[in-house]
């Protein structure tokens, strides 16, 4: 079989270094990969190191090779095109549809899913004429990834650092995969709930669960790959951050309540996939609870938690906005899923078995999805990026 064509655009900033393992890890993976940089890029990294990892020629102007057509036939062929660092030039050219090198004619040709990861200083970063650029590419279908946070050149610190490139990867893989030059959550906002909430007993002690968040982190990274603005709220996961993800990190429940109900206020879905604390210590120890000799511990008394899920179903943000539920059910799995469907007012619940050694922790999952209208869908057992995309082809129609 012939390999997918993608095509690496590398854009004139100090993040160009970083396209080196990018590009590893989409030719160790079996892709094809034709690196287009700019004129500038090549202050960076020079032509020979993106030809010697590629193992395909290098060019930045549209005179080289002409017969060939190269501004022309680089796009046609490709299956996906990464710009990768993408820099604010880069991303206000494309938008305008200016076509002055060998990468922005690329640009102009390609009829195959194009993925941009930007990579400057905050402040080029928030600037409007830049904000405009980055909405205009969204709204044709392109993927903007979101800049990580991090350190910049020099001392400066923000918003603007090119993620990481195992993530940026992970994002190519998944639009590839889809296939689609179109994706079907562009435009959307969606906030993500993962990992497990800890509540503190004392300074060292918590209650809490075996929640690992890689669920809740599938499902952030697969709908970033389809166009959405991603938020995810993150409790006690310690995983790497997903490439165009805002990542907001929670310890108990009730932050994660707080932050749930900031972040979705102009949401078109919440995916509620953290397993939240059902209850908590009603009091808290200032110092470490100490074991006395001959004596019982005092009982801890349990106080609930807010309801999350049943909170936001009931008294949404804004008209239309779809609210997906988990249940980690150990017996009677799906009758207990109906039941928790219904008195949560969800649209969908998602339903799995859970134990020792089922699902928390693993890199595999098994579920329903319950719909309120009475649908019904088996997702057999699985990557649960698997799992994660079957979650969104059931959001995206329902979205208003």
């Amino acid at each position: 079989m012939d390999k997918p064509k993608v095509v690496l655009g590398v854009s004139g900033g100090i993040a160009a270094y970083k396209a080196c393992e990018l590009l590893r890890r989409l030719t160790e993976s079996g892709h094809d990969v034709r690196v287009v940089p700019t004129a500038s890029a090549l202050h960076f990294v020079g032509a020979a190191t993106w030809s010697a990892l590629s193992g395909n020629p290098v060019s930045t102007e549209v005179w080289d090779d002409v017969h060939e057509v190269p501004h022309v036939r680089i796009g046609q062929h490709a299956d996906l095109v990464i710009v990768a660092p993408a820099t604010a030039d880069t991303l206000a050219k494309a938008a305008h549809g200016l076509a002055d090198d060998l990468l922005t004619n690329t640009l102009l040709t390609a009829r195959c899913p194009v993925v941009f990861a930007p990579a400057m200083h905050t402040e080029m970063w928030e600037h409007p004429a830049t904000q405009e650029n980055v909405a205009t590419l969204r709204r044709r279908g392109a993927v903007v990834i979101e800049p990580a946070v991090g350190r910049l050149t020099g001392v400066d610190t923000g918003k603007g650092r090119l993620p990481d490139p195992a993530e940026i990867f992970e994002v190519c893989r998944r639009v590839l995969a889809r296939g689609v030059t179109e994706p079907d959550l562009k435009g959307r906002h969606v906030v993500v709930s993962a990992g497990g909430t800890r509540e503190p007993l004392d300074p060292v002690r918590f209650l809490g669960n075996r929640s690992s968040g890689k669920q809740g982190y599938a499902l952030a990274r697969t709908a970033a790959a389809r166009g959405a603005r991603v938020t995810l709220i993150a409790a006690n996961t310690g995983l790497p951050d997903p490439a165009g993800v805002d990542v907001v990190p929670v310890g108990t429940a009730v932050q994660l309540r707080e932050a749930v109900l900031k972040a979705s206020s102009d949401a078109d879905a919440v995916v509620m996939a953290a397993a939240v604390a059902d209850f908590r210590p009603a009091t808290y120890a200032a110092g470490k609870i100490k074991k006395k000799d001959g004596e019982d511990p005092e009982p801890i008394v349990l106080v609930r938690n807010p309801d999350i899920l049943a909170e936001i179903s009931t008294d949404r943000a804004r008209p239309g906005q779809v609210i997906v539920g988990f249940a980690a059910e150990t017996d009677d799995v799906l009758a207990n899923g109906r039941k928790k469907l219904e008195r949560k007012g969800c649209d969908l619940l998602v339903v799995n078995e859970v134990g020792e050694r089922k699902t928390f922790g693993s890199e595999e999952n098994e579920a329903v999805v319950l719909g309120a209208d009475g649908s019904e869908t088996p997702i057999p057992h699985g990557p649960k990026e698997a799992l994660a995309e079957t979650v969104w082809d059931l959001v995206a129609p329902r979205l208003g």
